[in-house]
């Protein structure tokens, strides 16, 4: 699908919890591409150390505010990179959550206006390597019903979804830059 041109440049990396995507994102920022970090888990650190509410576990849908603001936040200063930037989650993750679990309808409107590239990139279920911390405290099944919950509404926003294979880090971001059509080195 065709989009502006500068948001065909961000590509978000999005899936299921626990299934690689963090370490994928490593893997390409340590062959020189930019990657914006997931905006929960930078919230829920901030919030830990500040002692704040806008947690998942305390206040969801305060905390998803702030994920979608983050979200534009993040897409805004990606536009000084040029050249590919990979995305760790982002708005239509945060914007699908709102709606879910309020009714509010912000996903369609919000992300219709702020656009990714067109292809994202979904890390599926993987059980095996699946853990929680300080940061992911929610279950294996609460993931899989996120998962199924972003399968369902990237088609309706335009895109095309396309699942990472359970592979190495190295291979996976190669079939990434493979499937985006860039052999290239990066444009910092």
């Amino acid at each position: 699908m065709k989009g502006h041109p500068l948001q065909n440049r961000f590509v978000l990396i999005s899936g299921c919890s626990g299934g690689g995507k963090s370490t994928l994102l490593a893997e390409l920022c340590r062959r020189g591409y930019p990657i914006v970090e997931e905006p929960g888990r930078r919230i829920v650190a901030d919030e830990l150390a500040s002692g704040g509410n806008a947690l998942p576990w305390v206040d969801t849908a305060v905390f998803l505010r702030r994920a979608i603001d983050v979200a534009l936040q993040d897409m805004e200063m990606a536009k000084a990179h040029s050249g590919w930037v990979f995305f760790d989650r982002g708005l239509v993750d945060a914007a699908s959550a709102l709606e879910a679990l309020t009714g509010e309808p912000v996903l369609h409107p919000i992300c219709s206006d702020h656009r990714y590239h067109g292809r994202v990139f979904m890390t599926p279920p993987w059980p095996e390597i699946y853990v929680t911390d300080s940061e992911r405290r929610h279950g294996f099944q609460t993931a899989m019903a996120e998962y199924q919950r972003l399968m369902d509404a990237l088609p309706t926003l335009g895109y095309d979804v396309v699942d990472l294979p359970k592979l190495p880090p190295s291979a996976r971001a190669d079939f990434v830059l493979t499937t985006l059509g860039d052999g290239a080195a990066p444009v910092a």
